[in-house]
């Protein structure tokens, strides 16, 4: 147990970092004993720490229960900053904006799918463009790139690729406000103009799951989820065009921090004034890159459909794929929140972690809004997902948020010392689960021992207030980079 956390009385599920040494606020964790204790003293917690360091940072330093080391914030963090004197922060945010997931619904059942599993995991290999630098069908002018970047998911749409309903469910509704593709590099646009419509390699997946528990039949009816149903996720996001639209501003905030006189214990929090030219241009920047996220996810959407349609002989209208919602994991959006008993528009990071708006929230669609946002947790290919609903308790205590997956417990160089690809691949279909991968390093590295297992993190979710179980999913196919 960390000597620098303290438990939070009455809180089974909340740790506080007293403030020390300059921090600005203290720093909270939500997560139980257990996850505590496995996670000794990390880097994790310094990055915690150094996050209470932020000017205009505003309540806590916050971790979500699938907190581990990142680039500048710990994956799973979270902060809130003023509009007025607080930073935007590239590292709070990630060198994958948008990296997000989202949940396609289905009429099919488990068993209606099970003699298919092979089939649709090839067709979909087939179909979807994945793996490092790997490019799609989809060729952009910079004046497209500029649309898409405006634009986000309706761009996409509005080609074809796509149901109208879906930009209803989705965050922002599939594109930020205040994107300008000005700010965005030459170099990005190029990262980016073959990318579109491609999966990416890393943690990104398409997966087919089933429903095999639901928790709280009410929500789930509202959400359209049923035992036994069969779901497929989306899990991608901004690719080379993001990567490099982080790149690019870590630069302008290095220079941006001596400017400013802006002194911190991290150089990977280089930052800006949110309201100085430097972090407008950024915040511009991350909402085009974002944009391109929400597109991408839109056309592999569309490649999914295509593809279940085409391996089953069925329409996929008539199965029902539906979608149910895409949330962002990496991403600085203004919004509202209570701050000490005061409504006040605030900077939010979220660097790996959902946001999870409560029941009656305006941003919360309206089919949604009694029972809350639907939060979509990934686990790992071995194992299991979660859905979750949004908590009145998560906008007071977490500024609206909850965890975004189960988080690594391995290091991609340490996952590939644990097991060889065929022995994987046979763990996994003893499991049930048929996969194909670009590679076979690609494909240890995401094992399921390189996670944290997601039915802990989930529970610690739950038991802090951050939102609510609905349903637990389990793999049968998957496709990685």
């Amino acid at each position: 147990m960390s000597p620098r956390l303290q438990q939070v009385q009455g809180e089974k599920c909340r740790w506080v970092m007293p403030q020390a040494d300059g921090m600005r606020v203290p720093g909270i964790i939500f997560a139980t004993e257990e996850i505590i204790e496995d996670l000794g003293e990390t880097k994790a917690l310094d990055q915690v720490k150094n996050v209470a360091y932020l000017p205009g940072i505003l309540v806590a330093s916050m971790a979500m229960p699938d907190i581990h080391e990142g680039y500048g914030f710990p994956i799973g963090g979270v902060a809130a900053t003023s509009l007025e004197n607080g930073v935007i922060v590239p590292g709070g945010i990630g060198y994958d904006i948008n990296c997000g997931v989202r949940l396609l619904l289905s009429d099919l059942v488990r068993k209606d799918v099970e003699k298919h599993i092979e089939s649709l995991v090839e067709k979909m290999f087939e179909k979807i463009p994945t793996g490092v630098g790997r490019e799609g069908p989809i060729r952009l002018s910079r004046k497209e790139m500029d649309e898409v970047l405006e634009k986000g998911a309706a761009w996409a749409l509005e080609r074809g690729y796509g149901w109208k309903e879906d930009l209803e469910y989705s965050e922002e509704h599939g594109g930020m406000k205040g994107a300008d593709p000005g700010a965005v590099s030459d170099k990005a646009y190029k990262r980016g103009k073959a990318e579109l419509g491609t999966l990416g390699s890393g943690n990104h997946f398409i997966e087919i799951s089933y429903v095999e528990t639901i928790y709280e039949p009410g929500v789930a009816d509202a959400f359209g989820l049923f035992k036994d149903q069969v779901v497929f996720w989306v899990h991608s996001g901004s690719r080379g065009l993001g990567h490099q639209v982080c790149t690019d501003y870590l630069g302008v905030m290095r220079e941006a921090r001596a400017k400013y006189g802006i002194s911190l214990p991290d150089r990977q929090l280089d930052s800006a004034p949110v309201s100085s030219p430097e972090g407008k241009r950024y915040f511009a920047a991350m909402a085009a890159a974002a944009n391109y996220a929400w597109a991408n996810r839109q056309v592999l959407s569309h490649y999914v459909r295509q593809a279940v349609g085409e391996s089953l002989g069925k329409d996929p209208e008539s199965l029902g794929m539906r979608l149910l919602y895409d949330v962002a994991h990496n991403i600085g959006k203004i919004e509202e929140h209570l701050v000490e008993g005061k409504k006040m528009k605030v900077m939010v990071h979220r660097k790996g972690a959902t946001r999870a708006f409560g029941p009656g929230h305006r941003d919360v669609p309206e089919r949604f809004r009694n029972v809350g946002q639907p939060v979509l947790i990934p686990g790992d290919m071995g194992r299991a997902s979660y859905v979750l609903a949004g908590t009145e308790k998560a906008m007071e205590v977490s500024f609206g948020s909850a965890c975004h997956g189960a988080g690594r417990a391995l290091s991609r160089t340490q996952a590939k010392k644990t097991v060889s690809a065929e022995d994987l691949k046979r763990e996994l279909s003893s499991r049930g689960v048929f996969v194909r991968s670009a590679t076979a390093k690609g494909l240890v590295e995401e094992s399921p021992w390189a996670y944290k297992d997601v039915d802990e993190v989930v529970e610690a979710t739950a038991c802090a207030g951050l939102a609510r179980k609905v349903a637990r999913l389990r793999p049968m196919g998957v496709i990685k980079g």
